[in-house]
Formats: structure tokens, sequence, C-alpha cells
């Protein structure tokens, strides 16, 4: 009897343990949208028909600015990317680093390219991470294809 309790403890712990692990069996998209923070992203993304690259094995590393950030832009901004979907895979690129990043990788590296082509900025102050000028508020979301950093404003690329 105690061996069946022992065991049915040890198996508790596992399925415990193991659970946050299968979050992690969410691609970025499907990530993205079960934290619903992110419907202006994910609808945008759908829009410039990136959905199956987002899906697709990876390893990405997402820039991902909330629906809050997004408010933030000018509607005559998010009205012309609409209309103009080679711009607006652009700037939804600009997010993306085509490789996995750590916090760590940030304070090593001053700058990559991303998946758009062009560079983004990396610096540290006071202990916050920050892309160019958006401060990363949330680190290192895992995702199964990659990781996301949750941004507070929108990656704008250089002309």
């Amino acid at each position: 009897m105690r061996k069946l309790v022992a065991f049915l403890a040890i198996a508790v712990l596992g399925v415990v343990s193991a659970a946050p692990a299968r979050a992690q069996n969410k691609d970025i998209v499907d990530t993205a949208v079960a934290a619903g923070s992110f419907k202006v992203l994910v609808k945008l993304v759908q829009d410039a028909g990136l959905v199956a690259v987002l899906k697709s094995p990876g390893p990405f590393t997402v820039f991902a600015p909330t629906d809050e950030a997004f408010g933030k832009v000018p509607k005559e901004t998010l009205d012309a990317l609409a209309k103009d979907k080679k711009q607006l895979a652009a700037v939804l690129q600009y997010h993306v680093l085509t490789s996995a990043w750590s916090s760590d990788d940030f304070k090593l590296v001053k700058s990559t390219g991303t998946a758009m082509g062009k560079p983004v900025a990396f610096k540290m102050e006071g202990g916050t991470s920050y892309v160019n000028d958006a401060k990363i508020v949330k680190s290192a979301v895992a995702a199964s294809n990659g990781v996301i950093y949750v941004i507070d404003k929108v990656l704008i690329p250089p002309k």
C-alpha cells in the first residue's frame, strides 16, 4: 500500500511539474492568441499573411506590442498599413528575429538584424531592457517555436 501511495504521489508530482512544458506546446501565434492582450497584433499578422511563417518551426524571437501599444499608433497610420499589405508585412517582420534570443543575449549585443532586414538596437537602463525605444515589459514567454518579448510600443522600421 505504501508503494502505491508513493507511486501516486510521484505520478501527481510529475504531472504538476510537466504542466508548464505543455503550455510551451503552443506556437508563437497560438501563444499570442491565448494571452488575450495581442488581438491587434494577431489580426495584423493574419492580414499580412504571416500566420504560416510564425507557426513554422522557427525558432523566432518576436517583440510583441500589446493592444495598448497599438492604441498609441495614430489611426491614420494603422489604416494606411491595412491598405498596404507589403508595408504591413515589413513592419511586422521588423518585430521578428530569426533565432531564439534570451534576455542575456540583449545584454551582450548592441544590435541585430530583423526578419525585415533592418537592425534593432538593444540597451539596458536601470535593470530594464529596451529594443529601440520600446521597453520590454515581459521577458521570455516561451512558445514551441521560439520566444515572445512583450513590448510597450510598436517598433517603426527606419526609412
